[in-house]
């Protein structure tokens, strides 16, 4: 009797049991959810800075992007945003910095067109810019123009100067930023299209490689406007044409390279904002529509025109479709002119 009773309320407990622990497993997956709703609303925590790490040194063409955006970012999110310069054999050290840290979302990566230039021109990186990272946006885009010291060409108009090189093999030389650069290979570029011969002439920068194309050390140079634009307004340089497919704000008197005569000529020299790859989705959703509306700001626009820049309409997905035609189109480049380091 007792046996048998034992067995009704073993039977009778179970499906109670059950229940029980059915309870238990939802009510952790609600808090679980719960916790996980709350650690994604509070991000950015106020009392926890962001960092963007940018892999140039201080005073480049990424600050002058980087560090306002950071300012108009931490105004939208309400905590610090701080910008650490890593920088080191063309942006490579910082990236390879930045693919290492914890993908929380509170390090993000500043960097640029070099960055599609990196993987052909250094044999072993550290990192994989298209495996280690996952583009946010693209934040800027300055043309180049190809600008000439006035007073080393008799005619200041693209087709004449390209004549006057064609039948002057090995006279005439440009400047670049140093080898392995956007400059750099922007003149390795209009070489191909144009059958001529450049000496090209690296420097550590560009204000010493503007400073003697002005002073007529060297002959020609494949700048942004970002850069060469002064001395454009100023008359010092004559631009020959924009290499982009329309014509600049500001520069309105300057063809585009397929009015004046050289079609399929596009180089700039463009920034871009990364995620570290295994940040949230959700966190990167965040700061994605923080950096559109960022971009946005009238103090963000004004400062950008005043470079010469225009903000590519691109979401996440067309930003690494660019980002990756742009390093296949800058690997035959490199292969086509054979361009070293040094």
């Amino acid at each position: 009797m007792n046996r048998h009773t034992n067995q009704l309320r073993l039977a009778h407990f179970l499906p109670r049991r059950s229940a029980l622990l059915a309870m238990v497993a939802v009510a952790s997956s609600t808090l679980c959810g719960t916790v996980s709703m709350a650690q994604t609303q509070s991000w950015p925590a106020p009392n926890k800075p962001i960092t963007f790490i940018n892999p140039f040194p201080p005073g480049g063409a990424v600050d002058a992007f980087g560090r306002p955006l950071a300012r108009q970012l931490g105004a939208q999110l309400g905590t610090a945003i701080v910008v650490e310069n890593k920088g080191g054999a063309g942006g490579t050290v910082g990236a390879a910095i930045a693919a290492k840290v914890t993908p929380d979302g509170y390090t993000w990566f500043l960097g640029a067109v070099h960055h599609s230039i990196a993987p052909s021109m250094y044999p072993n990186l550290p990192y994989d810019i298209t495996r280690d990272f996952e583009p946010v946006a693209i934040l800027s885009s300055v043309p180049h123009v190809i600008v000439v010291n006035p007073k080393r060409f008799p005619k200041n108009d693209l087709q004449s100067v390209i004549d006057i090189i064609r039948k002057n093999p090995g006279k005439y030389n440009y400047a670049s930023t140093g080898n392995g650069t956007s400059q750099h290979l922007a003149g390795e570029l209009f070489k191909m299209q144009t059958n001529v011969f450049l000496t090209h002439i690296p420097y550590r920068g560009t204000g010493p490689a503007l400073q003697d194309l002005v002073t007529g050390q060297v002959d020609m140079m494949f700048d942004t406007l970002a850069g060469a634009g002064p001395f454009i307004k100023s008359g010092q340089l004559v631009a020959l044409a924009v290499a982009s497919d329309k014509r600049v704000e500001g520069y309105l008197n300057v063809p585009t390279a397929l009015e004046a005569g050289l079609p399929n000529y596009v180089a700039s020299s463009w920034y871009a904002f990364w995620a570290i790859k295994g940040t949230p989705k959700d966190i990167q959703d965040k700061m994605t529509a923080e950096v559109i509306k960022a971009l946005a700001s009238p103090d963000i626009t004004e400062r950008w025109a005043s470079l010469g820049s225009t903000v590519p309409k691109m979401n996440r997905v067309e930003a690494a479709a660019y980002i990756s035609t742009e390093i296949a189109r800058w690997r035959e480049v490199v292969k086509v002119s054979n361009a070293k380091l040094d």
